[in-house]
């Protein structure tokens, strides 16, 4: 019996997933259809292709054999995709983009409007996920970019297989209660309350980074994941907070200071793609193209 490969793509799926219920959520259907398409790729071949163990699965030496089938199927489909495009003299396709919420606002959703623009028939589907799932999903092919944040001074270099494109600098700022009197130096920070970031985040680095410069360990009340949160917080009197001049765009209380310090460093967006000898695409490259451009034009203040 001949293999559908389109079951090789269930296969593929599993093998970048690490297992059947993160394949079926990455296919977006359920996990039992995962197990029906396995058992009769199974049965077409004559070989088992998932080791099944109390731990979760793996790839059988035959599995990975028809994974890796799977992904030169996949490859190739991109490669005729792209090629049927440059027939047509024209750019068409979806490009999947993941990113967090600053860069959205200030840096994507303008990029809609451009895109659309100059490649109409490129379609971006944006999502809102946290570095470290954006940065999962874009190693398991469910993203095709991700928009991710670093504090430049504790910056990192891009995995291998994968590109980093900076889109800009932004400076840290302190938000600061209006009652507290305002800091004129690093110095006056270093026995405030501070509001906490959250753990793994690009202010989190920052702020640690800046309390080792000055030789201390800062109170921590509280913990924020979104910006919003944080300056919510500011305002209610919490502590002080380290932000991006991004985050500072939108109105900010009147019981909240936003103070400028040298010394304090800056945040850096960056857009990462794979990399490789078929990625990116014109598709993703056009999309990126579009990003660093619509960074170049923001006003930081």
């Amino acid at each position: 019996m001949a293999t559908d490969p389109r079951r090789l793509a269930f296969l593929l799926a599993v093998h970048r997933a690490g297992g059947v219920l993160a394949a079926a959520d990455l296919l977006r259907v359920t996990p039992s259809a995962v197990s029906q398409q396995i058992a009769r790729l199974e049965a077409e071949e004559g070989v088992d292709v998932l080791d099944r163990g109390p731990r979760g699965v793996t790839l059988t030496p035959a599995g990975r054999v028809l994974a890796e089938a799977a992904e030169r199927i996949e490859d190739e489909l991109v490669q005729a995709r792209q090629a049927v495009a440059a027939l047509e003299g024209e750019l068409t396709g979806r490009v999947s983009v993941g990113s967090i919420q600053t860069a959205i606002r200030t840096v994507i959703a303008p990029v809609l409007v451009s895109l659309a623009e100059r490649h109409p028939h490129i379609e971006v589907d944006v999502q809102e996920y946290d570095p470290v799932d954006s940065v999962r999903k874009l190693r398991a092919g469910d993203l095709d970019a991700v928009v991710l944040e670093r504090d430049v001074e504790v910056d990192a270099p891009a995995p291998r297989g994968a590109h980093d494109v900076p889109l800009l600098d932004e400076p840290w700022r302190i938000v600061v209660p209006t009652g507290l009197p305002e800091p004129e130096r690093l110095d006056d920070l270093a026995n405030l309350a501070w509001v906490g970031p959250q753990a793994g985040s690009a202010a989190e680095r920052a702020t640690n980074r800046l309390a080792a410069q000055l030789g201390t360990t800062f109170e921590m009340r509280h913990a924020y994941k979104d910006f919003d949160t944080a300056i919510a917080l500011v305002a209610a009197g919490q502590g002080v907070a380290m932000l991006p001049a991004l985050a500072l765009q939108q109105d900010v209380p009147d019981s909240v200071a936003v103070v400028s310090l040298a010394g304090l460093g800056s945040r850096r967006l960056v857009v990462r793609h794979r990399q490789n000898r078929h990625e990116p695409g014109p598709i993703v490259r056009a999309v990126v193209d579009e990003m660093v451009t619509a960074a170049r034009e923001i006003d930081l203040g």
